[in-house]
């Protein structure tokens, strides 16, 4: 089972998308990273089910 690993990186955002995610945050009670997360898990979730799992190695 693969553990619960933060990986730290730096990002660069379009001002006004910066911008409205931050107001969704603060809307939803979550930092901005915190909504950055949910929108990438968000993000890959609908990519799974057009495409199929995606499988990583410490998966097989």
């Amino acid at each position: 089972m693969a553990l619960n690993r933060k990986v730290a990186t730096q990002m660069r955002y379009d001002e006004v998308l910066y911008e409205k995610t931050k107001r969704i945050a603060e809307n939803e009670l979550r930092t901005i990273n915190a909504q950055i997360e949910y929108f990438m898990k968000r993000g890959v979730e609908a990519y799974e089910k057009e495409h199929g799992v995606i499988s990583l190695p410490e998966d097989e």
